[in-house]
């Protein structure tokens, strides 16, 4: 069951030596890591924790433990979930509804540092500086008393870049999960259905197969809303003769995962075919040029390079993968300006989307980077789907 699924408490205080190891070589008295509801990824890779209506944070000194920071609501909530050996409760880690707690004893950034230091504090660095409310921003560098405050994104990104056995086997369950999702969406689908309806049917299917949440919002998206690169699922009635797009992924043990399927009710129309097969074909194309040692750019540029050969260079927008871990898309990207070699344990999703006015679609699996290619994480229903 997924339940068995879980990154050790030994991982978790290896993640936390590496992490102080690169804090001391980038000269930081002080590394807080940030998230929230949305984008947990890095308070979760360090405490096992994810946020809920309130936001929450990892602090780390150069030596000891680390401390979970939260909102004064969650304490029992997060000692439940936390590898963390202890939790301080910040005032400014509250929900967005901004309540004072009046009378309520809380912790301070203040009094943090100084417990984490163990000296005067001269460089503060931040990771998930992207997601993190300016009114906790402020919070820091008050309570820096004039040490800088510094970005330190790239810290956490290098060790979550190469997974572990335990990441991967997680991983490995969410793609299991959300095939088996795809595969109850398919059989239950029909015209009539609004996307919401078959939505539920895949939310059903993942939790009653041991998801513990959705990797991402599950995309039922058809006819003109196909060709959404990002969307939701809408009252919108299914309808034969048209694209169906189906992106649906699972979470397992904080780790993400989707399987990107595009659907029709009958025969496609001669173009939507075509265009679904060079997709298919592009996606298998993209994957065959993977392997521990490849530079990132020269797969996208080899990928942009023969989509536009082809005559389907008004069809990308972007492409053609991105790394997946524990959020269903997370850095590295893998872009025509990465300066990155893939290398083994790296996960990506190959994400190929094409659309045009009326429609569009995606095929979408996960891959594990091993020293001779990729390892499928999923690959079922790899052919124009006609139901």
């Amino acid at each position: 069951m997924a339940g068995d699924f879980v990154i050790p408490q030994s991982e978790f205080e290896a993640r936390w030596a590496t992490l102080q190891a690169k804090m001391a070589e980038a000269d930081l008295d002080i590394l807080i890591a940030h998230g929230d509801e949305a984008d947990p990824a890095n308070v979760r890779y360090l405490s096992g924790y994810w946020p809920l209506f309130e936001t929450g944070g990892v602090v780390l000194g150069r030596t000891g433990k680390p401390l979970l920071l939260i909102g004064p609501e969650s304490e029992t909530y997060a000692r439940a979930r936390m590898s963390t050996p202890d939790l301080r409760r910040i005032l400014w880690y509250r929900e967005s509804a901004e309540p004072d707690y009046p009378g309520l004893a809380l912790d301070s950034f203040e009094g943090v540092f100084r417990e984490l230091a163990g000296g005067p504090v001269k460089r503060i660095g931040i990771a998930g500086l992207s997601v993190m409310p300016v009114t906790v921003y402020k919070a820091i560098e008050q309570a820096a008393n004039g040490a800088e405050v510094v970005r330190a994104d790239d810290l956490i990104v290098e060790l979550r870049t190469v997974k572990s056995e335990n990441e991967i086997r997680c991983m490995r369950e969410a793609f299991r999960i959300s095939e088996v999702a795809t595969e109850a969406a398919l059989n239950a689908m029909k015209p009539g259905m609004t996307e919401q309806e078959l939505v539920g049917v895949a939310q059903a299917a993942m939790y009653a197969n041991g998801a513990e949440y959705e990797g991402h919002p599950t995309y039922v998206l058809s006819g003109p809303n196909s060709n959404h690169a990002i969307g939701r699922p809408s009252p919108k009635r299914l309808e034969r003769g048209e694209m169906i797009q189906l992106n649906i992924g699972a979470l397992v043990g904080g780790y993400s995962s989707s399987v990107g399927r595009p659907v029709c009710f009958g025969p496609m129309p001669a173009k939507m075919r075509e265009l679904t097969e060079f997709g298919l074909e592009a996606h298998h194309f993209t994957a065959d040029l993977m392997r521990a040692g490849v530079p990132a750019a020269d797969v996208v540029i080899r990928f942009e390079e023969s989509v536009k050969s082809r005559g389907y260079g008004d069809y990308l927008l972007y492409g053609p993968c991105h790394s997946i871990g524990l959020m269903e898309v997370e850095r590295p990207w893998m872009e025509s300006s990465s300066d990155y070699p893939l290398a083994a344990g790296m996960t990506f999703q190959v994400d190929t989307f094409l659309y045009c006015a009326d429609y569009g679609l995606r095929w979408e699996d996960g891959v594990v980077v091993t020293d001779t290619g990729v390892d499928w994480m999923s690959s079922q229903y790899m052919e124009v789907i006609e139901l």
